[in-house]
């Protein structure tokens, strides 16, 4: 039998195969994009990234994503000269034919790659994708992926200028000091103060790390009847009414909810090691992707969303810290443990940072107001964030409710006072409503 003319039909089959699957374009969903930003999620729960430098990382990739589909858009504006130092972007390699969904996505995994520790990481999922994109559609990816790097590349230099780098050499939080009132390292790992100089960096819309200082706490004082003791036993007294309804009380779970403390350390025997979860901008980017799916959003509103959201939570997080190191005010457990209950403990293992005010209730207040610009207010929502890491969902009637919730949260967990969770709130509210003032998305 002569094989030679089945041979060459088959490879003429083949050929005719590949070449149509050549021509295909490439779709990008949005549920592409949600599991990028997720991949990103894992890599910093693995690498245990301080709230601050999470938020961070969400921001410029989502920035990054959003810049790539928007330089030509008839629908959103870009954020160039509005966000500070963002005066340009070169965007002379887009086509008309450049696939700007995938280019997003190719331009927020460049960013994501260098902001990360595991890198490898980051470099194993582009390398899948990649190798997919070029079997669907050489030419398409090839054009997309010069066009997606051009802007993300200009993103990073961007990036780089925003005084982060200069941080990482900063001296750190000097805990000796004779005031009573000035934190101290808390057990079990008595770690040093994370981030005291984050207020130093380019905040993305802020005028400055000060613009929404709060009004200071109550005085420090350990004189009872005074404001100040008064929020003290507070503490002490919700922490052991809280206990006395056992562990399946609904405080306790509120406070386990919004825990999101990447800093638990666990002790077994002679080891200690961390128990890694997500941090509080973390959970309130899930909460934005349940948004984004509960209202079917396309790719572009999902970008949007994401980067508006993360911009919000970065400067919250500038504005917060700023506070922080400045009332450098001691935590409930020390001042506990050292005066009234030397056997109490918290709710909530207390996080390596001043009290004052508290950081999830200032970046819940700055989310929940983006977030109710963009989806609108009363928007009910099953909030699963936190079901990979063991807790149980909890459904929340607006997100302005849920912001409330976690701010209170810091109090049922032990960590914070009133004045905190109270003022926090209120700050983060008006980054929040500074945010969506001031950054024009829509034309």
């Amino acid at each position: 039998m002569n094989l030679k003319p089945l041979t060459l039909l088959l490879v003429s089959l083949y050929c005719m195969s590949s070449c149509q699957k050549q021509n295909e374009t490439i779709i990008i969903s949005t549920e592409d994009y949600h599991t990028t930003v997720d991949k990103l999620t894992e890599v910093m729960v693995h690498d245990i990234f301080s709230p601050p430098v999470a938020s961070r990382i969400y921001t410029y990739p989502n920035i990054a994503a959003y810049e790539t589909l928007n330089q030509k858009s008839t629908t959103y504006k870009s954020l160039v000269n509005q966000l500070n130092g963002l005066d340009k972007i070169e965007s002379s390699t887009i086509g008309n034919d450049t696939n700007l969904r995938l280019a997003a996505v190719i331009a927020y995994i460049n960013v994501a790659k260098e902001l990360v520790f595991s890198k490898e990481r980051i470099l194993a999922y582009r390398d899948s994708l990649y190798s997919n994109w070029e079997i669907i559609n050489n030419k398409e990816f090839r054009n997309a992926k010069n066009y997606g790097l051009a802007v993300s590349e200009q993103i990073i230099s961007w990036m780089n200028d925003d005084n982060y780098s200069e941080t990482r050499t900063m001296p750190d939080y000097n805990i000796y000091t004779d005031n009573p009132s000035q934190w101290e390292p808390t057990p079990p790992a008595y770690m040093k103060g994370i981030e005291p100089h984050w207020n130093k960096l380019r905040p993305f819309v802020l005028d400055s790390a000060a613009q929404f200082k709060p009004t200071p706490h109550p005085k420090f004082s350990l004189e009872k009847g005074s404001a100040f003791y008064n929020e003290l036993m507070e503490v002490y007294t919700t922490t052991n009414e809280i206990r006395e309804k056992g562990d399946e009380s609904e405080e306790i779970q509120i406070a386990r909810f919004w825990d999101c403390n990447p800093f638990v350390s666990i002790n077994k025997g002679h080891f200690m090691f961390a128990s890694k979860k997500i941090t509080p901008g973390a959970h309130w980017i899930g909460i934005c992707k349940i948004a984004c799916k509960q209202t079917n959003s396309d790719f572009e509103k999902t970008v949007y969303a994401y980067t508006k959201t993360s911009i919000a939570i970065a400067d919250a997080f500038i504005s917060c810290w700023d506070e922080k190191y400045r009332s450098n005010l001691i935590r409930p457990e020390t001042l506990i443990n050292k005066y009234i209950d030397t056997d109490w403990t918290p709710v909530l293992q207390t996080p390596p940072f001043p009290e004052y005010t508290s950081g999830h209730s200032v970046v819940s207040g700055a989310s929940s107001e983006v977030l109710t610009e963009i989806f609108n207010d009363n928007f009910a929502f099953d909030d699963t964030t936190e079901i990979p890491y063991g807790l149980p969902m909890r459904s929340f009637k607006s997100f302005r409710l849920a912001a409330q919730e976690a701010a209170i949260s810091r109090m049922y967990g032990s960590i914070h006072y009133r004045a905190a969770v109270e003022v926090g709130i209120e700050q983060g509210i008006k980054v929040g409503s500074l945010v969506n003032d001031k950054l024009i998305f829509l034309k």
